[in-house]
């Protein structure tokens, strides 16, 4: 688990996948998958591209929201911090994490900029269902996340680049990953 030179970080939406999160810190090392209780998965944080992205909403005490808990090196959190756009739409919080091997707590990242009325890009819903296949989230959370709407990305290019990220090359198959 982390020490001083590591960060746990509950990954729950794009960064589950971890060619995803890798291209964003390349340390990161999956400890298994867990629930952060008491919260629900929405698709309302206003992005700068005009999509919704993942949040995990204080919801009732029954609902949950699935995850990964990652490990990263310290010196990579200002990476993910940008690339999340830290104190740019999304907060951070320590939260405890319920994992199989006990209660961790872990850093999470928290929207702040909501829209509902925002929904995912293809290519984003994408990474969602790819991480949580990837590490085996329950089958009845895959599904509801596969039954999330998404809209295609009017910016080809952009949409493009994102699906190379989980396409496999020779020199990294998808099998270790």
């Amino acid at each position: 688990m982390a020490t001083s030179t590591t960060r746990l970080i509950f990954a729950y939406g794009s960064n589950m996948a971890s060619p995803r999160l890798r291209a964003r810190t390349p340390s990161a090392r999956p400890i298994g998958i867990g629930q952060l209780k008491g919260h629900a998965l929405r698709w309302h944080k206003r992005s700068v591209d005009g999509s919704g992205k993942c949040d995990a909403m204080v919801a009732s005490g029954s609902d949950t929201v699935w995850g990964v808990v990652f490990e990263i090196d310290a010196m990579e959190k200002p990476l993910l911090d940008a690339a999340e756009g830290l104190h740019h739409g999304y907060d951070e919080k320590m939260a405890e994490i319920v994992m199989e091997q006990g209660t961790v707590r872990a850093t999470l990242y928290c929207a702040t900029d909501l829209d509902p009325s925002r929904r995912p890009y293809t290519w984003y819903k994408n990474f969602v269902v790819h991480g949580a296949k990837e590490h085996g989230l329950p089958e009845h959370y895959v599904r509801t996340i596969e039954a999330v709407e998404a809209i295609p990305d009017p910016d080809v290019d952009r949409g493009a680049e994102n699906a190379r990220i989980l396409t496999p090359t020779r020199s990294s198959p998808a099998a270790c990953w």
